[in-house]
């Protein structure tokens, strides 16, 4: 089982702070450097809940461009891109790019959103989100796996478009999708090499989504061993001397324990785990360098 690190680009991610550019480098080359193998990053512009204070975030790929720029071994991808958010030819032209900057390590992590106000404050639409994100796919697919699509439909439009140059992944990079829906599952099963799913503190709950997954498959006649089974999780690994909070979400103990909770995953069938860690800086990726260890050796 691979193990990805997602930390967090809004603001107060980072120890209460804001995370600047520098400190998303840091994370991930200490990532790189300890073992990890995938770091991501989420696709948002803000966050506006009932009674809570609003929060903005980073603008995603502009991130991992850099990211790519200043590391060179760890995968690196978007967990996940909200198809809403760019025209599809557009995003299938960055994620081309990212490709080839990262020199290959790029993932493309697809989904169709799910937070209105920012579709609202940033002017775009919200409604008839999986047809859109079906007519999305038929433009990105078609350009990265072949690098040219001629495609008009109800909500997305790309004419004679085609991809050139190309960076090295001459068929497109990997492709993730998040959903947990029937149709969108359905188009998982259709056209994903993965599928993910967030965030879950035991593999109980994989599995019991992956179940829906596999139904999906049997409507679409897909093999499920072909579609990789990826899934999301937090972790605190405590330091010597330092007690559980009383309302802890993460899987929360010592290395060996954190280790322990991680394996059962893997055994429930998932090949790429994606973790947020705490502490959320530089100091949590150095404390789960152990967890990553004592998983080698198992």
């Amino acid at each position: 089982m691979k193990i990805g690190l997602m930390p967090g680009l809004e603001e107060q991610s980072f120890g209460g702070q804001t995370p600047r550019f520098r400190d998303i480098q840091a994370l991930a080359q200490a990532a790189e450097q300890v073992g990890f193998d995938s770091f991501w990053l989420a696709d948002h512009f803000l966050f506006r809940f009932p009674n809570e204070a609003e929060m903005g975030q980073w603008e995603v790929f502009t991130f991992l461009s850099g990211i790519a720029a200043v590391t060179s071994r760890i995968a690196l991808g978007p967990l996940v891109a909200c198809t809403s958010f760019r025209e599809p030819a557009l995003l299938a032209k960055m994620a081309d790019s990212l490709d080839e900057i990262s020199e290959g390590r790029f993932i493309l992590g697809l989904g169709a959103g799910w937070h209105e106000p920012e579709y609202t404050a940033f002017g775009f639409p919200f409604d008839h989100r999986a047809s859109r994100f079906e007519e999305a796919l038929h433009i990105i697919l078609p350009l990265l796996k072949e690098g040219h699509v001629d495609f008009a439909g109800q909500y997305y439009s790309a004419r004679d478009c085609v991809l050139r140059p190309r960076g090295p992944s001459r068929s497109g990079p990997p492709i993730w999708i998040g959903a947990g829906r029937p149709r969108m599952l359905d188009l998982v099963a259709q056209h994903a090499d993965a599928w993910n799913t967030v965030w879950h503190r035991t593999p109980e709950r994989v599995t019991e989504e992956y179940a829906k997954m596999l139904e999906a498959c049997q409507r679409v006649g897909r093999d499920p061993a072909t579609l990789e089974l990826t899934a999301g999780t937090l972790a605190h690994i405590l330091a010597p001397g330092e007690q559980p909070k009383s309302d802890e979400k993460p899987i929360v103990g010592t290395a060996e324990e954190v280790a322990a909770s991680l394996r059962a995953f893997a055994d429930a069938g998932v090949t790429h785990l994606v973790v947020q860690v705490e502490p959320t800086d530089v100091s949590g990726v150095e404390r789960f360098a152990a967890v990553l260890d004592l998983l080698d050796k198992a």
